[in-house]
């Protein structure tokens, strides 16, 4: 039954690249879609570019939601999340993508698993020692995401060991701009995905991130 439901889903993909010109973004965003499984990576990185660009109101649809879930067949959610998690590699960890889009990894990193891991990054409640932890068991071992999820839930219940307050204060700062950039930078790419704020105002979110950023590399 699923092998049935997997090929009906392929052959439907290829009935919308029919009449498309390959090597187009929007020819190959339907491949991608088709490699779903073993390629989340690519079709995040295609999904990306055609939000960034908007080259789906060229093609007749009025959000990015209604695109692909209509020409690629995958719900809001789904893409959201595969936005979300593409972007951290790409901010996060441009050395390990190049890796993974240039090589074939024994076990690529689920998707779910980089995404726990960007939200366990954004929450900026972690030690630096404990988010190589986590980040070692996605990116470098291929973690499942049931045992990133249950790896950081033990992670967060560990007691932390006391600080002298200078210490705790330059910790609670890391943490909070940590906290402040994940958030600029997940709500600037929600809200110029849905088109609900002027392209001027993301770039404005991006800089005031980018600052953050600069102030937290100076500790």
């Amino acid at each position: 039954m699923g092998e049935k439901v997997k090929n009906k889903a392929i052959e439907r993909l290829e009935e919308r690249q029919t009449g498309l010109t390959p090597g187009t973004l929007r020819h190959e965003a339907l491949e991608r879609a088709k490699q779903f499984k073993t390629s989340w990576i690519e079709l995040g990185r295609v999904l990306w570019t055609i939000s960034k660009e908007k080259a789906y109101r060229g093609w007749g649809y009025l959000s990015f939601e209604a695109y692909c879930a209509k020409e690629v067949g995958i719900r809001g959610a789904t893409a959201k999340k595969l936005l979300h998690s593409y972007y951290f590699l790409e901010k996060e960890e441009p050395v390990v993508l190049r890796r993974l889009s240039e090589e074939t990894p024994a076990r690529l990193p689920a998707m779910d698993s980089v995404n726990a891991l960007r939200i366990f990054r954004g929450k900026g409640e972690e030690a630096p020692q404990r988010y190589e932890q986590v980040r070692e068991q996605v990116l470098e071992k291929g973690a499942e995401p049931q045992q990133v999820r249950r790896e950081i839930r033990l992670l967060q219940e560990r007691m932390k060991p006391t600080q002298p307050p200078g210490e705790a204060r330059a910790d609670r700062r890391e943490k909070m701009l940590r906290r402040a950039i994940g958030t600029l930078r997940a709500m600037r790419l929600e809200l110029e995905t849905d088109h609900l704020i002027p392209e001027r105002l993301a770039e404005q979110i991006e800089l005031l991130a980018g600052r953050l950023e600069t102030e937290l590399k100076r500790g």
